[in-house]
């Protein structure tokens, strides 16, 4: 898929990281979600590389980049590490200052991101998404059924990487196949890719350190920045989420990330919580008119 995208990999702290870019004009980082890979922009991206310099990775632990151990506490995959992932990718490419678009736990990499380096991200989308710690701190009953791998997938070692080791593919489908579109949504060479990519080695173990990570290390994180009481995402913040997916319905989306940073606006779209493959068209409506406020004509 996006064949029209050179491939190109990046190696930070011995850590391979899998990436493609394509187009000309300012700079714009793709961040896919759980479980998938960077194929999820395949709708998107080639539009927006009309426009925009896209590039888009895998995430540590996803797709074709690297599997490292989590280490003591999940370290290795907490948000901090994996948004130095990112920027080491984005300076690899000569790009100092960039747009960001991320969807669900790329959102969580791109906030980190945003917060850590807010020179390097000048413009943030996010995608189905409120805050880590609210998410957590405010869970419901209607949250833990949809989201039931959140609680899965952080129970100590070695269960989750046990059972999802026993069929990989099963798991994917489980998670993807109970949201509101179904397998449906997503284009048989898409499901094909993240299937493949599920079933390489050390990936349950990765996706068990990403999730560990959130629940503890990223959490750490998170509050220290709430206790210092400032707002750190001081760029412009667009927010969207899918009008049919728990985010919207379990949580005030606008309200929580207006804790977090001074200029943000949002909206829920008309479909599920994979807004890339469910409401391609209306994203890059939305993409092409938040990004391209700052691109000089």
């Amino acid at each position: 898929m996006l064949e029209s995208f050179e491939t190109f990999e990046v190696v930070r702290d011995g850590v391979r990281l899998h990436a493609r870019q394509a187009g000309r004009g300012e700079p714009l980082l793709l961040l896919h979600g759980h479980p998938q890979t960077h194929a999820m922009w395949h709708l998107v991206a080639p539009a927006l590389a009309e426009r925009f310099t896209v590039v888009t990775m895998d995430l540590r632990g996803y797709g074709d980049s690297d599997r490292p151990d989590a280490g003591e506490g999940s370290g290795a995959y907490s948000k901090r590490e994996m948004a130095l992932d990112a920027l080491a990718v984005m300076q690899s490419r000569g790009f100092a200052q960039f747009g960001v678009l991320a969807h669900d736990r790329g959102a969580r990499v791109a906030h980190r991101l945003a917060a850590d380096h807010p020179g390097a991200v000048a413009r943030l989308m996010l995608l189905d998404i409120a805050p880590t710690v609210a998410m957590y701190e405010h869970t419901s009953l209607a949250f833990a059924q949809t989201y039931w791998h959140w609680f899965f997938l952080i129970q100590p070692p070695p269960l989750p990487e046990a059972l999802i080791e026993s069929d990989p593919v099963r798991y994917l489908r489980s998670v993807m196949g109970a949201r509101h579109a179904g397998l449906q949504a997503f284009a048989p060479q898409a499901l094909a890719e993240y299937e493949r990519c599920i079933r390489i080695p050390g990936t349950a173990q990765s996706i068990c350190g990403d999730y560990r990570a959130s629940a503890g290390i990223d959490l750490e994180h998170d509050r220290a920045d709430i206790t210092a009481g400032e707002k750190t995402l001081n760029q412009p913040l667009r927010v969207l989420w899918g009008e049919h997916g728990a985010v919207g319905r379990c949580f005030d989306v606008l309200a929580l990330w207006r804790e977090r940073a001074p200029k943000v606006t949002g909206r829920s779209l008309p479909c599920g919580h994979y807004i890339a493959e469910e409401a391609a068209s209306l994203l890059l409506q939305e993409a092409l008119s938040f990004f391209q406020e700052s691109t000089p004509s």
